[in-house]
């Protein structure tokens, strides 16, 4: 244990000095918002890695593969996906140059829709930096056993808290290039010697129920689709990502960059669920049976040697805080660009915003925490928060850079529609009155629909939008 916690505490210091020496740099909004659009294409690469690859992956989806074996790929292939269509949007986004999807919302239609748009990125960001802190929790509790799981999850919102406020975008993603890094490097040397440890592929396949090993293992098509579309839509609207191609130093680097993080997400989610899997053969009983969320870290402490297994453990730490620090960050500018600024103090000065930033960083790690001391399944919670931001907001996105026709009316039916109808299908209202087979589906369909009829419809039926409006949005 004292190796693990050696390695741990390596990279906590090495993350609090890549922050503390960014803190310097940071004197403006845009410094500590975008980084001061400076980014180049090899640090966009491995934040963007960082910043999608983390608990939702690490665990959610690592749980998945445990129990169902590589059809939990079906949850990683909608990123895929959705990275083909991001290669077209990047340019553009980086070309309109703010700071949050709420500016893109509220230039391409309406105040109004800048205002829902913020609230849907609250609830669905707080959410997704909640299982991040769980995740952190597992860790630090399978380490040391005598702390307990939520004390391990205070833990470590304390330190995303304070990585993340120390120099926003700018610590964000300098951070994320040494996870990254280390990431990728540790998970790619796991996988060999897990398997062989394993007694080989031959050996995991006979152990395992030959689903494990099928395209769709023992889910059903539309199962498939339900995991693959929220994922898919989360990855074309996520505002985080927007946020680093506003940060990319030129339009050029924000291209490369995607064509980077394809290649980084398709190995890695891969190889995730390949550990996942192996994991599963390797120990069918016991602690990760009750608790398969755990099975990466789980796997790394009970069958890799020990410094392998110090170093992946250590990796998969820094993914989670990485991706914590990414998603409770952009919440915070939303609160600072889209409300301070926008409504309370327009004429703010620097270093007011940077304080106020730091300030709401805190509140909203603080929310989060409270999330994640509630939340009992990390994959529910991660289809219910993809789900919010899938029906709100990626259709209205993806209709300001493609669709000419929508209207203002069109996009706030639209998020609204997303967002209630995702909220009420987590209710005890529709497991109530609503069939078992249909109050059992994932609420993406009939949110991704009413948002759909409202964006359509209501646009179609009202004035076409302005040339002024379009005009930031259409190719040069």
């Amino acid at each position: 244990m004292n190796l693990y916690a050696i390695v741990i505490g390596l990279i906590v210091i090495t993350l609090l000095t890549v922050s503390l020496a960014r803190f310097s740099k940071v004197k403006t909004k845009a410094d500590y918002l975008v980084a001061g659009r400076s980014l180049p294409a090899f640090v966009l690469v491995f934040t963007l890695l960082s910043s999608w690859i983390g608990s939702g992956s690490l665990l959610a989806g690592a749980e998945n593969a445990y129990k169902h074996g590589f059809a939990a790929l079906w949850q990683a292939a909608g990123g895929w996906a959705g990275l083909i269509l991001i290669y077209f949007i990047a340019p553009r986004a980086r070309k309109f140059a703010q700071f949050t999807i709420p500016d893109l919302l509220e230039a391409r239609y309406s105040q109004t829709a800048r205002v829902l748009g913020v609230i849907a990125v609250l609830f669905t960001y707080t959410a997704i930096t909640s299982y991040q802190l769980i995740g952190g929790g597992d860790i630090v509790h399978l380490i040391f056993p005598n702390i307990s799981a939520r004390h391990g999850q205070e833990i470590i919102a304390a330190f995303v808290i304070v990585f993340t406020a120390i120099a926003g975008m700018s610590s964000v993603a300098y951070m994320d290039v040494a996870i990254g890094i280390l990431a990728t490097v540790t998970l790619l040397v796991a996988l060999p010697i897990l398997t062989k440890s394993a007694g080989g592929w031959h050996q995991v396949a006979a152990v395992l129920p030959a689903s494990h090993f099928q395209l769709m293992g023992d889910f059903s098509l539309l199962h498939c689709f339900e995991l693959l579309i929220p994922t898919c839509l989360l990855m074309l609207g996520n505002q985080s990502m927007y946020q680093k191609f506003f940060s990319a130093k030129s339009e050029k680097d924000a291209t490369r960059a995607v064509v980077g993080w394809f290649i980084g997400i398709l190995i890695l989610e891969t190889v995730i669920v390949a550990l996942a899997v192996v994991g599963s053969a390797l120990f069918r009983t016991g602690e990760v049976h009750d608790n398969p969320r755990e099975v990466l870290a789980y796997t790394a402490l009970h069958g890799l040697p020990h410094i392998i297994g110090a170093i992946m453990v250590g990796a998969i730490f820094a993914k989670v805080i990485s991706t914590a620090n990414n998603f409770l960050f952009s919440p915070a500018t939303n609160l600072i660009n889209d409300v301070f600024v926008r409504y309370i103090r327009p004429d703010a000065s620097n270093r007011t915003i940077l304080l106020v930033s730091r300030l709401m960083v805190v509140f909203l790690g603080l929310w989060s925490l409270a999330q994640s001391l509630g939340t009992r399944s990390v994959l529910e919670k991660a289809l219910y928060a993809y789900t919010i931001y899938s029906a709100a907001l990626t259709p209205v996105i993806l209709a300001a850079f493609f669709w000419r026709r929508a209207t203002a009316a069109g996009a706030v039916s639209s998020i609204a529609a997303g967002t209630v109808v995702t909220v009420f299908w987590a209710s005890d209202i529709v497991h109530t009155h609503l069939p078992p087979a249909l109050a059992e589906r994932d609420a993406i369909f009939p949110a991704l629909i009413a948002s759909l009829i409202c964006l359509f419809a209501v646009s179609l039926l009202t004035s076409k939008p302005t040339e002024a409006q379009l005009a930031p949005f259409l190719e040069s």
